[in-house]
């Protein structure tokens, strides 16, 4: 690393951070060294992120291309640490500081040059739109001076690279802003040699083409000119089959035919220009403004051709879905109806009539009600709609508000048409709405969703007789409805007018001829019977699937047979690879035929990046009545047992990478099978978030193991998923699957895995404050662990047996138990469980007053738990310190460091941590009497305890209420 100067006057003193080259530091101290590798990679990143966080994850994916080791997150604390103690001997004015999901560099915005870039070019534009050009020219001068190589030069790391890449690009568009000014001032002889070095190193930016170009017509060289343009043409031509753009070509036939606008102008214009090289680069510059156009998404699906309805309701709703336009207000349009009466249909068919005319700039399109019944959520749909709107998936936002934002701020002003089918309720809906009167919304719903604003409403009936006889025509054919027009009419009297029971007796009939419609009447006519008639329809479903099903290719079949042992409403990609065991590069294209087929949807982006399927429940049906043809006892056995392994897998992956490692767990021999390392990856990059979103298809693979005899599979499962339970406080399933589970491990024999599930519902029935009732479940699990001499499930048993004894008051035992605990964590090299009984051992001796080794042993524990990068046991150790400065009565350091803590529960998802921390504040806040303050956080910590279940820790928060304010709230929450 080297040292530079600059003796730019507009610049002024160099810039403590200066990234645009080389990395370089400096501070009072003069030149600040800093280490080449991973020290400058860390640096690099917080710098272009200056005053923004930069999560953990991301530098070591900077640092480490591929496969980072396990010690990546202790590396980059490091780092870090080194990082700051340069800085700080080096007197820069600057500090990194630490946040829950990684750091940021705090320094002023005038810190880098790239600040000091910013800002001339900003100085330079203003003054050019003034009229003032060569001030304007003399500043993008100096902004194009501060460069003194390629941005973050010699940083090893390809990633951070393609980040730089963008400031490299803004240089060259600042030159190419200055040559146009210096080509309006007249300079175009001075130009050329600056021009023509500039081609040659960018031979494919055509803006700089088009400068030379000008430059060598206006200095009477219109034949090197026009060569210029050709050898442009050939370049792109040859390297990337493109054609010159149009404003290339236009100036070029205008060099050709001497267009007099080419000519410079002898006066200035009375109103300031644009900063433009020529007059034909307008169309450029608008693009440039616009680098990201938002696309026209066309997701309406197919109108219906043998729709029938009131030709006057249909234009009443066409002309309400429009009507917001011309009004100047967003407005809604509401059609509402029961199930079967053709809500839908008629939404369908009212957005394609209004689509082209009124809403020319795009129509969107999500089914609420979502696969299997189970309602989209308002932050899905925004995500569907901002991917649809050319957002990638990377930019859009996690938070629902966030989300509607930034899709309000795409629709402003554009003619878009929204059209929302099976809405569930006004939640689901409100967050959709665009901000403007440009566009319109049409909803379908069930419901009344009386609390959506500015709505028209309009009901949709069953068809009346004729109505019913028409599409019953359309369906069968004019001349079966002519021969028995009675039948026909009786037929819809018997199902009420409903047009999806017509449609499903017209499939009936269209597929059998033969049959008339009397005969079908008949079969009607049973009232008992009559639903079953109507759900007969399946058999022509499964006509048309065995069409589909008989066209796949052998593997194809037998991969939809195995896809039907699989439960839930969504099939990840990885599954299909993991049913037949397939380990090639691009496993998901085992699905691509299925897709195709249309025997699986796509329904979703998952965590990882990659396509969800949805799997019918008549899709699942048929291909299960195919499985024993199809598929053997013994392959579907290895079938589920590779695709319950796959979620193990998975699972254990994530609570490696909430844990910093294995720790904290009991492991088992059930046999895993692992997804590509690429899809892990990315899915574990949220590993909680991963968890809670694969919730339902989790729980069905515990109980899937356990009805399959894979015991050992089932309870490794079930223990594994106590890392989401406990976290995001879902006690109901901690008990579900553990119950299942125990029943499983009892039946099998399975000792190591009873003692697993006991050990872990002992810790669940601690969790919900059931202190008596964890006692024999742990005792057991203790007993067993003995005999099979499993050291890690010892720890865990006397650490939470432990604490039984303290809710007891019997500190001593505690702390005995606690010791014993702490040497089989240390023999079991579980360094998460040690640095968890450190912190609890912390609580008895700052109980005692103990405060020095009490300090020992939280510093040891935060040091554990940073280095293994494990966040909610930092926010565990840190909300123990500050119950210590609590103890001390130093009550403002105490609320500081517990604020700290609050701020990295919620930021991770803890309800438990969220709740116990609410808690301390609250205490905090009434030995400072700020009584308001203490019962408000008092209520919250109630809130939430209820919510999980605590009910004891409720009433601990109850009565320091009480003691607050003298008296019972009559309501708390």
């Amino acid at each position: 690393m080297t040292v530079s100067s600059d003796s730019n006057s507009t610049v002024g003193a160099a810039a403590p951070f200066r990234v645009l080259g080389p990395i370089e530091v400096s501070g009072e101290q003069g030149f600040v060294p800093v280490a080449p590798g991973r020290q400058e990679i860390v640096l690099g990143a917080l710098v272009l992120e200056l005053n923004r966080v930069v999560e953990t994850s991301r530098l070591i994916d900077f640092i480490w291309d591929h496969g980072p080791p396990k010690t990546a997150r202790a590396q980059v604390q490091i780092c870090i640490s080194r990082l700051r103690k340069a800085l700080t001997l080096g007197g820069v004015d600057a500090t990194i500081e630490t946040r829950p999901r990684g750091y940021v560099l705090r320094a002023p915005q005038d810190a880098t040059d790239i600040g000091d870039f910013r800002r001339l070019v900003a100085e330079a534009h203003a003054l050019a739109r003034d009229g003032l050009k060569m001030p304007a020219v003399e500043k993008l001068r100096a902004a194009t001076g501060l460069w003194r190589g390629r941005c973050l030069a010699g940083v090893p790391s390809e990633v951070l690279a393609g980040m730089a890449a963008q400031w490299d690009e803004r240089r060259l568009e600042a030159v190419e802003t200055c040559m146009g000014l210096l080509l309006e001032l007249g300079r175009h002889e001075h130009l050329v040699g600056e021009l023509m070095q500039l081609v040659a190193c960018h031979p494919l930016r055509e803006r700089l083409r088009s400068h030379l170009m000008v430059a060598l017509y206006r200095s009477g060289r219109q034949a090197e000119a026009l060569d210029v343009y050709h050898q442009g043409r050939a370049i792109l031509t040859e390297e990337l089959g493109l054609d010159p753009g149009r404003e290339l070509r236009d100036l070029a036939q205008a060099i050709l035919t001497h267009d007099p606008d080419l000519a410079l102008a002898l006066a200035e214009p009375a109103e300031p220009r644009p900063v433009v090289a020529t007059p034909f680069s307008e169309a450029a510059q608008e693009r440039s403004a616009d680098p990201d156009p938002v696309v026209t998404p066309r997701q309406l699906p197919a109108d219906t051709g043998d729709l029938v309805a009131d030709g006057r309701f249909v234009a009443a709703v066409c002309d309400a879905v429009a009507e917001g336009q011309d009004k100047g207000r967003l407005n809604v349009v509401l059609v509402l109806g029961g199930p079967g009466v053709g809500k839908s249909t008629l939404a369908r068919h009212v957005a394609h009539r209004v689509a082209t005319e009124r809403f020319p700039d795009g129509q969107l399109y999500c089914d609420l009600r979502g696969p299997g019944g189970q309602p989209v959520g308002p932050a899905e749909a925004l995500g569907r709609f901002l991917r649809a709107l050319g957002v990638p998936g990377q930019a859009i936002p996690d938070a629902l508000d966030e989300r509607a934002e930034m899709y309000r701020s795409l629709l402003a002003g554009r003619r878009t048409l929204v059209l929302l089918d099976d809405a569930v309720s006004e939640s689901q809906v409100m967050p959709l709405l665009p901000g403007t009167s440009s566009s319109g919304v049409l909803v379908t719903s069930r419901g009344q969703l009386t609390a959506l604003p500015g709505t028209r409403r309009f009901g949709v009936a069953p068809l009346n007789p004729e109505q019913a006889v028409q599409l019953l025509g359309r369906i069968i054919g004019e001349h079966r409805v002519e021969s028995e027009p009675e039948a026909a009419r009786v037929l819809g009297h018997l199902v009420g007018g409903l047009p999806l029971a017509l449609r499903i007796i017209g499939a009936r009939l269209a597929a059998r001829p033969h049959w008339s419609l009397a005969s079908m009447g008949e079969r009607l006519e049973n009232e008992h019977r009559r639903l079953d008639e109507l759900a007969h329809g399946e058999l022509s479903i499964r006509a048309s699937l065995s069409l589909s099903y008989d066209g796949l290719a052998a593997a194809d079949r037998r991969l939809l047979c195995l896809l039907s042992l699989a439960e839930g409403t969504e099939v990840p990609s990885w599954l299909g690879a993991a049913l037949v065991d397939d380990r090639t590069p691009h496993s998901t294209d085992l699905l691509e035929p299925l897709i195709d087929m249309r025997l699986l949807g796509i329904t979703a982006m998952d965590q990882g990046g990659d396509f969800r399927c949805g799997l019918s429940q008549i899709v699942r049906m048929f291909a299960h009545e195919r499985l024993p043809a199809e598929i053997t006892e013994a392959d579907r056995a290895g079938a589920v047992r590779r695709m319950v392994g796959g979620w193990m897998a998975l699972a254990e992956r994530a609570h490696r990478e909430v844990y910093g490692g294995t720790c904290t767990i009991v492991t088992g021999r059930g046999e895993r099978w692992h997804p590509s390392e690429s899809h892990v990856q990315r899915c574990v990059r949220d590993p909680l978030g991963w968890l809670e979103s694969e919730q339902t298809n989790l729980l069905n693979a515990v109980e899937l193991a356990a009805r399959s005899g894979l015991d050992e599979l089932c309870w490794e499962l079930a223990t594994t998923l106590v890392t989401l339970f406990e976290a995001r406080g879902y006690p109901d399933l901690w008990e579900r699957t553990h119950q299942v589970a125990l029943t499983a491990v009892q039946e099998a024999g399975n000792e190591r895995g009873q003692a697993a599930v006991l050990g872990s519902l002992g810790t669940l029935h601690l969790y919900r404050g059931e202190h008596e009732a964890a006692g024999p479940y742990l005792s057991t699990a203790l007993e067993i662990f003995e005999r099979i001499g499993e050291v890690r499930g010892q720890a865990l048993c006397l650490r939470d047996l432990a604490r039984i004894e303290r809710h007891r008051g019997d500190d001593d035992r505690a702390l005995a138990l606690y010791t014993r605990a702490e040497r089989g964590f240390l023999r079991a090299r579980d360094v998460i469980g040690r640095a968890y009984v450190l912190g609890e051992m912390a609580h008895i001796t700052m109980r005692r007053a103990d405060f020095t080794r009490t300090r020992s042993h939280l510093d040891e524990a935060l040091g554990i738990c940073r280095s293994a990068g494990f966040d909610r046991g930092q926010a565990l150790v840190l909300r123990r310190l500050g119950q210590m400065l609590t103890y001390q009565q130093r009550y403002e350091a105490a609320e500081h460091t517990l604020l700290e803590v609050l701020a990295m529960v919620r930021a991770s998802g803890d309800l438990v941590g969220e709740g116990y921390v609410l808690h301390d504040l609250g205490r905090v806040n009434a030995h400072l009497h700020r009584r308001e303050q203490a019962v408000q956080y008092y209520s919250l910590s109630a809130k939430i305890r209820e919510r999980i279940l605590d009910h004891s820790g409720a009433a601990a928060v109850r009565s320091d209420i009480v003691a607050v304010l003298g008296r019972p709230m009559t309501s708390v929450g």
